[in-house]
C-alpha cells in the first residue's frame, strides 16, 4: 500500500449505513464544505477548540493539502440526503518522525454509530505501515465521545490534563 492517495475501503456503520472510507481528494473541497455546514456549532468546537463556522482560503488549502507522507485523510461517505456525501473524516500530521497528532470530526446526523472508531482503525493502519510509533490528541475535557473512542481503540495510552483539555498519547508498538 505505498499510494495512499487511492486508499479505499467499504464498512459499515452501527446504524447499518454502508461507507466508504478513502483518501481525501483536491475535488474534495465542497464535499468538505458541506460537511462543515452539516456539523453543529459545538461539534465544531469540539473539534476546533474555539467557535468555528467557516474556514479562510488558507485552512482550506491546508485541510485538502495532503500528501500522504506528513499528512494523511481520510473521509467517510455515505448516502445522505439522497446524495452521496462527506459524512466524517480523519486525518493525522507528523509531529515528529515517529509521531503523528490526530483529529476527528463525524457530521452530527452520523455520530453515535461508530464512525469515529472506524476512522480511527485505518488511521492506526496506516500509521503502522508508515513506522509511526505514536498517535496523539489534545481532547477537550467534556468530549466525552473522543475520549471514549480513544480509551477502547485497543491500544495502550496515557492521559494528561493540561487546562481544559486531556493530551492523549497512544502507543503503536506493543
Amino acid at each position: 500500500m505505498d499510494d495512499l492517495s487511492h486508499y479505499s475501503v467499504i464498512e459499515h456503520a452501527r446504524g447499518g449505513s454502508t461507507l466508504e472510507i478513502r483518501a481525501l481528494r483536491p475535488e474534495d473541497r465542497v464535499g468538505l464544505l458541506a460537511a462543515v455546514d452539516q456539523t453543529s456549532a459545538q461539534s465544531l468546537y469540539r473539534r476546533f477548540f474555539g467557535a468555528r463556522r467557516r474556514f479562510t482560503d488558507k485552512e482550506i488549502r491546508f485541510f485538502l493539502d495532503v500528501d500522504f507522507a506528513s499528512h494523511v485523510a481520510l473521509v467517510a461517505t455515505a448516502e445522505h440526503e439522497g446524495e452521496h456525501a462527506i459524512v466524517g473524516g480523519a486525518r493525522y500530521i507528523l509531529t515528529r518522525p515517529s509521531q503523528a497528532e490526530v483529529a476527528f470530526t463525524v457530521i452530527d446526523a452520523f455520530q453515535g454509530q461508530g464512525i469515529g472508531g472506524i476512522l480511527m482503525r485505518h488511521l492506526i493502519r496506516i500509521a503502522r505501515l508508515r513506522g509511526l510509533t505514536e498517535l496523539a490528541a489534545d481532547v477537550l475535557s467534556d468530549n466525552l465521545r473522543m475520549l471514549k473512542l480513544f480509551e477502547q481503540c485497543g491500544l495502550p495510552l496515557s492521559k494528561k490534563r493540561e487546562a481544559d483539555a486531556i493530551h492523549v498519547l497512544l502507543r503503536l508498538t506493543s
